[in-house]
């Protein structure tokens, strides 16, 4: 969906959070994206990390979650994922900024002389930084609306530089900078009521440090009465209706709703000086929304991966079934299995039940062979199965000892020394040893040969997907895997690389070197995946 400029001065919105951390300032952010943008208006969304690591392509899913990538490879933090699955547009390098990259920058520039000896502090130096980074979408883009949500909550010492920046860009642009809050108010069970200290506590923080939020958004388990918005809105110096409630929904793509028949995208627009006009219809998202209520019968989907026990670990996953499961009517029944207890001999009975399977991507050693195991019974099984990434690989390796009867095949990932490296680094990363630097990431072509379930799944031959990883098939083995029916049926057009194989004869069995998860939205919804999800649907039929 492409928009026009069609406001004369880009307006900045800052959504901050207080109380506690995980209140889903991304949602929200993305929520508000979607309401301005029905209205017509080019929206953009950028998110702010408060850590040093320059991105989180190094960081532990443990410690982070899922890492994004975005179209020009940037490995960034997975709200860029909810960013762009609502508002259906790419995401780059400059929506996720961190800490670490801001001081790099502001050292790479004392280092050059840019400063001209001069003291280079927190104020003005890396607040000016971080300024600069807000603005470069507006000036640079010509957004209408850049929406930047500050990472963590009000009040710890490394969000500290993004609060004075936003204090500063609010003197500096005045009606063109508006400063959302999300608090949380809890309900105290024991004395049945609600507590809207903690709401005031963390504006009065706020305020300390210089900033007046415009809107504030009460974060709920259970619905709010007026009585308790208007205490909020007069301890807090916020207009009534600019106090929104934020309850739980059963989905998080029912918060635009929400936040809509509150008004909270009027409530904007008339304090950034801009007329109102009337309430768009949003069709297409009320339409994914009714199907998501009416589908009656279920998909059985099993994700094989290593982190299941994380919640965020596969988030574009878990969001790219839900949204293929809803376009092919249904609801998504997920199970999650851990690779590490899955065996050749648990495989049956642990996935027996399953309409279809997913190898989930990942680096390293460990899980892996549950993998196989999980593979092998899909295939022996003609269970439908999708391979993504590292998923992808596994299906290689698994063919490769299975059918090929290369007995000791595996990645040189796994085992430098594998007579049969059927998984192997190309030549010119062999000798990149900086973190990261080896990978392919971001946006690469892929010519998908007619006839294949890839090919009737995107009905197109040339697509561009996101990659992260390595290590890529080796295209020496070609031949022989062709030969005993696993076909090489995408190719990168500028490399050669083999993207994508497949098993034609099985009922639907493709592994992608792709990450099809970062290109899947609301109102488009990744191919790949709805072929998939439809292919597990015909196999429990």
């Amino acid at each position: 969906m492409l928009f026009r400029s069609i406001v004369a001065d880009t307006k900045y919105i800052f959504v901050t959070g207080g109380v506690v951390s995980s209140l889903g300032k991304g949602i929200i952010a993305a929520s508000l994206g979607k309401l301005l943008q029905a209205r017509g208006y080019k929206v953009t969304i950028q998110k702010f990390d408060p850590y040093i690591n320059i991105d989180p392509g190094t960081l532990n899913p443990y410690e982070h979650g899922e890492c994004y990538v975005t179209v020009d490879g940037h490995e960034a933090d997975l709200d860029l994922g909810h960013y762009e699955r609502f508002l259906n547009i790419p995401t780059t390098r400059a929506n996720n900024i961190t800490t670490g990259r801001i001081y790099q920058s502001v050292i790479d520039k004392e280092r050059k002389g840019d400063y001209l000896g001069k003291t280079v502090q927190v104020v003005p130096h890396i607040t000016d930084e971080i300024k600069r980074n807000v603005k470069l979408l507006g000036t640079k883009y010509k957004y209408d609306f850049v929406i930047t949500e500050i990472g963590g909550t009000v009040g710890d010492i490394e969000s500290l530089p993004y609060i004075e920046s936003v204090r500063q860009l609010k003197w500096e642009l005045g009606r063109n900078c508006v400063c959302v809050h999300l608090t949380y108010v809890p309900y105290i069970a024991a004395a049945k009521e609600f507590k809207t200290k903690p709401t005031q506590h963390s504006v009065k923080q706020l305020q300390e440090l210089g900033i007046q939020p415009d809107v504030l958004v009460l974060r709920t388990e259970r619905e709010l009465s007026q009585t308790i918005l208007n205490k909020v809105a007069l301890f807090c110096n916020v207009e009534k209706d600019a106090v929104i409630q934020s309850i739980d929904v059963p989905t998080i793509y029912e918060v635009p709703l929400v936040l809509q028949r509150q008004k909270m995208d009027e409530v904007i627009l008339r304090k950034t000086g801009l007329e109102v006009g009337p309430t768009p219809e949003m069709k297409n998202w009320n339409e994914f929304l009714a199907k998501k209520t009416n589908a009656t019968e279920t998909v059985k989907i099993g994700l094989v991966g290593k982190y299941v026990e994380l919640q965020d670990a596969y988030k574009s996953i878990d969001e790219s079934l839900l949204q293929a499961a809803i376009y092919n009517d249904r609801k998504l029944d997920l199970h999650l299995f851990h690779s590490e207890k899955i065996t050749d001999e648990n495989a049956a009975e642990t996935l027996k039940d399953m309409d279809g399977i997913l190898i989930a991507p990942g680096f390293g050693q460990r899980g892996i062979e549950g993998k196989f195991s999980a593979l092998k019974y899909a295939r022996e099984n003609d269970v439908p199965c999708l391979g993504i990434c590292l998923g992808m690989q596994c299906m290689v390796i698994e063919f490769a000892r299975d059918v090929l009867g290369m007995k000791d095949a595996n990645s040189t990932e796994m085992d430098p020394h594998t007579p049969y490296k059927v998984i192997d680094l190309m030549e010119e990363q062999k000798n990149v040893t900086n973190m990261g630097g080896s990978m392919r990431l971001g946006g690469y072509d892929c010519v998908l040969e007619k006839g294949s379930k890839v090919f009737d799944a995107y009905f197109k031959s040339h697509i561009q997907e996101r990659h992260r990883h390595r290590f890529e098939f080796n295209s020496e083995y070609r031949d022989k895997f062709e030969a005993a029916g696993m076909k090489c049926v995408g190719t990168n057009p500028e490399s050669g690389l083999v993207e994508v194989v497949e098993i034609p004869e099985l009922k639907w069995f493709v592994g992608v070197q792709y990450h099809p998860e970062y290109n899947s939205t609301v109102v488009n919804p990744n191919p790949l995946f709805v072929s998939f999800v439809k292919a597990a649907i015909d196999n429990k039929k």
